[in-house]
């Protein structure tokens, strides 16, 4: 598989993540119109409504992590990463990186501790719900999390790389 077929592949995988993480969005606003029309008709709530709705709103966050990392959206001071960028590009690439390296870090960190989370689950049956009325396992939801944490982690990692190729290119000639 060459480097761009490898390339479209993971961006193929990035954006699905992201694209799953959005049809839960449309389940979880089914889940909730649905509660709040229980609520009216029947005065009580439906079973397994916060406890999904609670694990569906983290995986989603999970789920779209890589396609913001990946399409330059995320939360920070682009007032001084933009202006730098244009005025000083290789101090902006190199503080890129540093910003990408320090989120490949923590990301793979919070994997690493949510496997340890997802082992738990499998081993002792965890599960949502009340016994008797509803329930549903906790792993599909951990896996998914992990996976999103996991594809987060590298896609800030390939951009740790992408910055450092731009920190070590040559300089462009100015135009005068």
């Amino acid at each position: 598989m060459t480097m761009h077929a490898t390339r479209r592949a993971w961006n193929a995988l990035v954006d699905g993540l992201a694209a799953v993480g959005t049809l839960l969005i449309g389940v979880l606003m089914i889940i909730i119109c649905s509660d709040v029309v229980a609520r009216n008709l029947l005065g009580a709530s439906l079973p397994l409504v916060s406890e999904l709705g609670a694990l569906t709103l983290v995986m989603i966050v999970y789920l779209q992590l890589a396609a913001a990392i990946r399409h330059d959206r995320l939360a920070r001071t682009e007032l001084v990463f933009g202006a730098l960028r244009a005025s000083r590009p290789r101090l902006g690439a190199a503080l890129s990186a540093a910003f990408d390296l320090v989120g490949a870090a923590a990301l793979a960190a919070l994997a690493w501790s949510t496997i340890s989370i997802l082992e738990r689950d499998l081993r002792s049956g965890q599960f949502i719900g009340v016994t008797g009325v509803m329930t549903a396992p906790t792993w599909p939801f951990r896996v998914l999390i992990v996976l999103g944490l996991a594809v987060s982690a590298i896609q800030f990692a390939i951009q740790v790389v992408e910055a450092l190729r731009a920190v070590a290119a040559p300089r462009e000639e100015s135009a005068s």
